[in-house]
Protein backbone atom coordinates (compact mmCIF):
# COMPACT_ATOMS: atom_id res chain seq x y z
CA UNK A 1 0.00 0.00 0.00
CA UNK A 2 1.32 3.36 -1.29
CA UNK A 3 0.64 6.65 0.17
CA UNK A 4 -0.21 8.97 -2.22
CA UNK A 5 1.84 12.19 -0.68
CA UNK A 6 5.10 9.85 -0.72
CA UNK A 7 8.60 12.16 -1.84
CA UNK A 8 9.79 11.09 -5.11
CA UNK A 9 12.81 8.97 -5.00
CA UNK A 10 15.66 11.46 -6.14
CA UNK A 11 17.88 7.83 -6.57
CA UNK A 12 15.63 7.51 -9.55
CA UNK A 13 16.61 10.40 -11.45
CA UNK A 14 18.63 11.11 -14.25
CA UNK A 15 22.23 12.43 -13.01
CA UNK A 16 22.49 15.72 -14.21
CA UNK A 17 26.26 16.74 -16.46
CA UNK A 18 27.42 19.39 -18.28
CA UNK A 19 27.64 18.63 -21.61
CA UNK A 20 30.10 21.21 -22.57
CA UNK A 21 32.53 19.59 -20.20
CA UNK A 22 31.62 16.27 -21.09
CA UNK A 23 32.32 17.07 -24.35
CA UNK A 24 35.27 19.05 -24.23
CA UNK A 25 33.59 22.29 -26.06
CA UNK A 26 35.63 25.50 -25.16
CA UNK A 27 33.58 28.35 -27.12
CA UNK A 28 30.23 28.20 -28.01
CA UNK A 29 29.71 29.82 -30.44
CA UNK A 30 26.80 32.47 -31.29
CA UNK A 31 26.37 31.53 -34.88
CA UNK A 32 24.75 27.81 -34.22
CA UNK A 33 21.17 28.53 -34.39
CA UNK A 34 20.32 24.66 -34.36
CA UNK A 35 22.51 24.16 -31.31
CA UNK A 36 21.40 27.19 -29.40
CA UNK A 37 17.89 26.42 -30.02
CA UNK A 38 18.22 23.12 -27.69
CA UNK A 39 19.23 25.80 -24.82
CA UNK A 40 16.15 27.69 -25.14
CA UNK A 41 12.31 27.16 -24.31
CA UNK A 42 9.23 27.23 -26.44
CA UNK A 43 8.81 30.68 -25.24
CA UNK A 44 12.67 31.43 -26.29
CA UNK A 45 13.96 32.16 -22.47
CA UNK A 46 17.14 30.39 -21.73
CA UNK A 47 16.58 27.08 -20.10
CA UNK A 48 17.83 27.53 -16.08
CA UNK A 49 21.09 25.67 -15.36
CA UNK A 50 18.87 23.61 -12.58
CA UNK A 51 17.03 22.13 -15.98
CA UNK A 52 19.95 21.64 -18.33
CA UNK A 53 22.99 20.42 -15.78
CA UNK A 54 25.51 23.30 -17.37
CA UNK A 55 28.22 24.37 -14.89
CA UNK A 56 27.64 28.11 -13.90
CA UNK A 57 31.16 28.78 -16.21
CA UNK A 58 29.62 27.59 -19.45
CA UNK A 59 25.78 28.89 -18.33
CA UNK A 60 27.48 32.49 -18.79
CA UNK A 61 29.03 31.67 -22.30
CA UNK A 62 25.61 29.94 -23.27
CA UNK A 63 23.62 33.30 -22.30
CA UNK A 64 25.92 35.26 -23.64
CA UNK A 65 25.68 33.55 -27.18
CA UNK A 66 21.89 33.42 -27.49
CA UNK A 67 21.83 37.25 -26.24
CA UNK A 68 24.46 37.87 -29.44
CA UNK A 69 22.81 35.87 -31.60
CA UNK A 70 19.55 37.49 -31.01
CA UNK A 71 21.39 41.14 -31.69
CA UNK A 72 22.46 39.73 -35.04
CA UNK A 73 18.14 38.44 -35.47
CA UNK A 74 20.02 34.57 -36.19
CA UNK A 75 17.20 33.70 -32.93
CA UNK A 76 14.20 35.72 -31.94
CA UNK A 77 13.91 37.44 -29.01
CA UNK A 78 10.07 36.09 -27.97
CA UNK A 79 9.41 32.89 -29.80
CA UNK A 80 6.20 32.28 -31.59
CA UNK A 81 6.97 29.07 -32.95
CA UNK A 82 10.65 28.87 -32.66
CA UNK A 83 10.84 24.99 -32.75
Amino acid sequence: MTLQNEPINREQEKEKYCRFQKSGIKYIDYKEPDFLLKLVNDQGKILPRRITGTTLKYQRKVSQAIKRARHLAILPYVGDSIK
